[in-house]
C-alpha cells in the first residue's frame, strides 16, 4: 500500500524552482520601476545573477514573467480551496469561499502594480483575458471532481463560469479603489449580488 505522505522535494527540482522564482520577482520588479518596454532581457538577467542563456532556460520572453506571475499556481491552488472545504455547501458557496481563502494572500502592491503594466500593452492584456479561460475550465474541472454526477456537469460549468466572473469583477472594483482595503470584502459584494440577482430575496441561503 503506498503511503499518503508526498516525497520530499529534490534538490535539482527546488534550485529550479527557487531561481524560477527569482528571475519573476525580479523581472516584475524592474517592470514596476522603469515600465515594460524599457526594461530588456538582459537587464533581468543581470539583476537575477544568472546569464542570458539561463533566462531562456525559464523563460522565453518578458511576456511569460507576466503571465507566470498571474497564472503562478492560482489554478492548483483554487483546486486544492474548493476540494479542502467543509462539505455539505452548495457548489457557489464552496467556491466562494475557496476564492476568498486565495485572495486573502494577494499582495496588494504587487499585484497592482504589475496589472497597471499589463495594461499598457495590448497583447499582454489579450493573454490576461485568455488565461480566464484556462481559469474557468480548472475551476470546473475541481468543481466536477468534488460532484462526479455526469448530470450536474453542464450546471457546475456555469457555476464556474459566473464565479470567475464574479471575481474579475471584484478584482477590477478593488483595483480601481486603490488596494487600501484587502480584496475580500469587493469579492463578498459580488456573490451577494449574484444571489441577489439570480435568487431574489431567497439568495443569501441559496448560497450559504
Amino acid at each position: 500500500m503506498e503511503s499518503d505522505v508526498p516525497k520530499p522535494e529534490g534538490l535539482r527540482a527546488r534550485k529550479r524552482r527557487e531561481t524560477l522564482r527569482r528571475i519573476a520577482e525580479t523581472g516584475l520588479r524592474l517592470f514596476s520601476e522603469r515600465g515594460y518596454e524599457a526594461t530588456t532581457l538582459d537587464a533581468i538577467a543581470e539583476a537575477a545573477g544568472i546569464s542570458r542563456r539561463t533566462f531562456f532556460s525559464y523563460f522565453k520572453s518578458k511576456e511569460e514573467i507576466l503571465l507566470e506571475w498571474q497564472m503562478r499556481g492560482f489554478n492548483a491552488q483554487l483546486r486544492e480551496a474548493v476540494l479542502a472545504q467543509p462539505a455539505g455547501g452548495a457548489p457557489v458557496a464552496v467556491v466562494r469561499d475557496a476564492m476568498l481563502q486565495l485572495v486573502a494572500g494577494f499582495r496588494t502592491q504587487e499585484f497592482i502594480g504589475i496589472d497597471r503594466v499589463m495594461r499598457t500593452s495590448e497583447i499582454l492584456q489579450a493573454r490576461k483575458q485568455a488565461s480566464y479561460g484556462l481559469h474557468e475550465q480548472a475551476l470546473h474541472a475541481a468543481l466536477v471532481e468534488r460532484w462526479p454526477d455526469p448530470a450536474r456537469s453542464h450546471a457546475l460549468r456555469l457555476v464556474a463560469m459566473v464565479s470567475l466572473g464574479a471575481m474579475r469583477l471584484a478584482i477590477e472594483a478593488w483595483i480601481q479603489a486603490g488596494g487600501d482595503q484587502g480584496a475580500a470584502p469587493f469579492l463578498e459584494d459580488a456573490f451577494a449580488q449574484i444571489a441577489a440577482e439570480v435568487c431574489g430575496a431567497d439568495g443569501p441561503t441559496a448560497v450559504a
